[in-house]
């Protein structure tokens, strides 16, 4: 792809804009969502309307990234004319290498690097800087993409370290591939470079900034999911954790220490925040595993509770019977589900919950 990068005021105006998206976005995001009263962490909200919100929410993020495609799409293809013949470009970084000139070539620079320190980088001159420019702007292009897939969609956010600049990669290879068959540019193996290079970035971006601004706890978040793992690895669903489907469940509960012994110590689920400790009017916890999360509110106060139900499905139901007897929990025989016919596993829980695994599909 060709953009022309040349001019200093325009290197600028890229680097301001994706400044502004990798640090203004997440903070107004955060204080948006905030005043709404929407959880941005997977658990439950407290605005009677969430659910139309944070699907608005998500609406207008993948708009964004579609919007930023299609730019993408008009600069690299749709604005540019058929040339007669097929451009090549696939010497690797070559492009890089000829913007400097040095007097014995770089392996020389580099065998004295080791003797005379970063002196023997004196000798390098940048004989084109629009080369260098090029390539700037083709990382800064993919900055954006490789932190808003991952910002947007959970799919990304699972493999945050892999997923997001492997499509960063297959974009900038379709890209020019079609360039290549509509003959519309150069099919250049440094601009592929780039781009993952720019995905990678963007990428790490979305780590280092926009997960600390959501999460500004994510330091006692961290040692806290370190402290629960190396203490659950013995417990009943954590071996299961990838298995379990998604659900996300409120629940009312009497006792919090029983509670806390039952979900986070024998079953395994993770504290995500426990809060309300003095407050007995208002106290509850907030559980995950895997994709299931649990609310459970606790009143603090003795009293008969309305019939409540835990649903689960969970792959690999044997294996969750045979953890969950080890833990003295005895679910029973196998049921079957009279809509589905599939397997169910059932067992009660404090406060009379009858919690239901249901094998997936």
């Amino acid at each position: 792809m060709t953009i022309d990068a040349n001019s200093l005021a325009t290197n600028l105006v890229v680097t301001a804009m994706v400044a502004v998206l990798v640090i203004v976005m997440p903070w107004a995001d955060r204080k948006i969502c905030g005043r709404l009263g929407l959880n941005l962490r997977g658990s439950v909200s407290t605005h009677p309307q969430a659910d139309r919100l944070l699907k608005t929410r998500q609406w207008i993020l993948t708009a964004g990234i579609a919007a930023y495609l299609l730019v993408y799409a008009w600069l690299t293809f749709l604005s540019r004319s058929a040339s007669d013949t097929y451009l090549v470009h696939v010497a690797p970084m070559e492009d890089v290498k000829n913007a400097f000139r040095t007097d014995h070539g770089f392996s020389d620079v580099f065998s004295r690097l080791f003797t005379e320190g970063f002196s023997a980088f004196a000798n390098v001159k940048l004989v084109r800087p629009e080369d260098i420019a090029q390539f700037y702007m083709n990382m800064m292009l993919f900055v954006p993409i490789g932190y808003l897939l991952p910002y947007t969609f959970r799919w990304f956010r699972e493999r945050v370290w892999t997923r997001p600049v492997g499509v960063c990669f297959l974009i900038s290879f379709f890209t020019e591939n079609m360039q290549l068959l509509g003959k519309r540019g150069l099919y250049d193996l440094d601009d592929m470079i780039s781009n993952t290079l720019g995905g990678l970035t963007g990428q790490i971006l979305y780590i280092v900034l926009a997960y600390a601004l959501i999460h500004p706890d994510w330091r006692s978040e961290l040692r806290s999911a370190r402290s629960w793992r190396r203490k659950a690895r013995n417990l009943a669903l954590y071996p299961c954790r990838h298995r379990l489907g998604a659900n996300c469940s409120v629940l009312l509960g009497t006792d919090r220490q029983a509670l806390w012994d039952f979900y986070v110590g024998t079953l395994g689920y993770r504290p995500v925040r426990r809060s309300g400790e003095t407050d007995e009017e208002d106290n509850y916890l907030q559980l995950c595993l895997g994709q299931s999360r649990i609310e459970i509110r606790c009143s603090g106060t003795e009293g008969p509770l309305p019939e409540q139900a835990l649903c689960i499905s969970a792959a690999g139901l044997h294996l969750i019977r045979k953890n969950l007897l080890e833990k003295g929990i005895d679910p029973g025989e196998y049921e079957k589900d009279p809509y589905t016919g599939r397997r169910e596993l059932r067992f009660t829980g404090p406060d009379n919950v009858q919690i239901i695994i249901t094998e997936a599909e």
